[in-house]
């Protein structure tokens, strides 16, 4: 009896070593979704690092993303490539279930629909339309546009704050950002950030507001307090931002241009607000998002049709996963 208990012991003892090696995503049920601006969105499953399913959709995809229960999967659609500056096309907003895959609903929002979030409580989801210059409420028991907000010229990528009282919204053509009370549904006050501003990233106590500038290869950084700017040079032509979940860094994608792209993501220490590090990823890396102990990140490289996975404790690129035709939003789904 006493050899069987010591067999267990030392059984026990082994598998707990084993699973404290193995990367903390591996194993898991959690997936990340891509949209492809080709026209579908592609299922990756974190423990396999393959895509799992194609979710086919009748146009161009350019933003996803999990609402917070994660029960839903949002995504903006237009039936023409994207690309700024098009003739107006009206666009939809897509809803699927995440168990299932399956589409639920189709929601009709302005032209050129560019990227959704959803509020907190699941409530609303939130649509930018660039050519309307205006944000689409999407009401999540009818699905049905219940407001549509003025912002500046040419809204793009926005983040909500954690308290889901502001959404700040990055207006491209207009070097600002629009913050927008979703309590009473109007535009507060635009923030001067620089030149075309893409997407925004706010910290968990909403004090800190990162705008990558894409005209000026450099990230602002806006005291939410007072709105004063101050920026940070990062690689050519940023895009996405994304703030780890515990508030210690902020990556940037550099996606440069077709022409010349550029292979990076830049890594920003949030308590000193410096660049630590320069990660290699594929060609044009544009849309980022990291798991949920922010032990990995997750790039889109839309020049060659790639997810880069990086190891964030040793800032290395560790795997690269092939999925649909131009990869741009990415979100994560545990």
């Amino acid at each position: 009896m006493k050899s069987i208990s010591t067999f267990i012991a030392l059984f026990s003892a082994f598998v707990l070593t084993l699973t404290s090696v193995v990367p903390s995503h591996a194993g898991t049920q959690a997936f990340l979704y891509i949209a492809n601006e080709g026209g579908s969105i592609s299922k990756v499953g974190v423990s396999t690092n393959r895509v799992e399913a194609t979710l086919s959709t009748n146009g161009s995809v350019h933003n996803v993303q999990i609402s917070p229960d994660g029960r839903l999967l949002g995504a903006t659609v237009t039936p023409v490539a994207h690309g700024h500056g098009t003739a107006k096309t009206p666009g939809l907003a897509l809803f699927f279930d995440t168990d299932t895959d399956k589409l639920i609903q189709s929601v009709t929002v302005g032209n050129h629909p560019a990227h959704i979030v959803f509020t907190p409580d699941n409530r609303y989801a939130l649509v930018t339309n660039s050519d309307d210059g205006n944000l689409s409420v999407i009401d999540l028991v009818s699905y049905s546009v219940i407001k549509s907000i003025a912002t500046g010229i040419g809204p793009h990528g926005f983040r909500i704050s954690s308290d889901g009282r502001l959404a700040y919204i990055a207006n491209m053509k207009e070097d600002t950002v629009s913050v927008i009370d979703l309590t009473s549904f109007t535009e507060l006050r635009k923030i001067k950030v620089g030149q075309a501003p893409v997407t925004t990233g706010i910290t968990s106590d909403d004090q800190k507001l990162l705008v990558t500038l894409n005209a000026e290869n450099r990230l602002a950084i806006v005291n939410t307090a007072n709105d004063t700017v101050k920026t940070i040079p990062v690689g050519i032509g940023p895009a996405q931002v994304y703030i780890a979940p515990d508030d210690r860094y902020a990556f940037v994608a550099n996606q440069g241009t077709e022409q010349n792209p550029s292979v990076t993501i830049s890594k920003i220490d949030l308590t000193t607000d410096i660049v630590v590090a320069t990660i290699e990823t594929g060609k044009g890396a544009h849309g980022i998002v990291t798991n949920s102990d922010g032990r990995y990140a997750y790039v889109t490289n839309m020049y060659e049709d790639t997810v880069s996975i990086i190891d964030n404790s040793s800032n290395r690129l560790v795997a690269t996963v092939t999925v649909g035709k131009i990869p741009n939003g990415i979100t994560y789904n545990r």
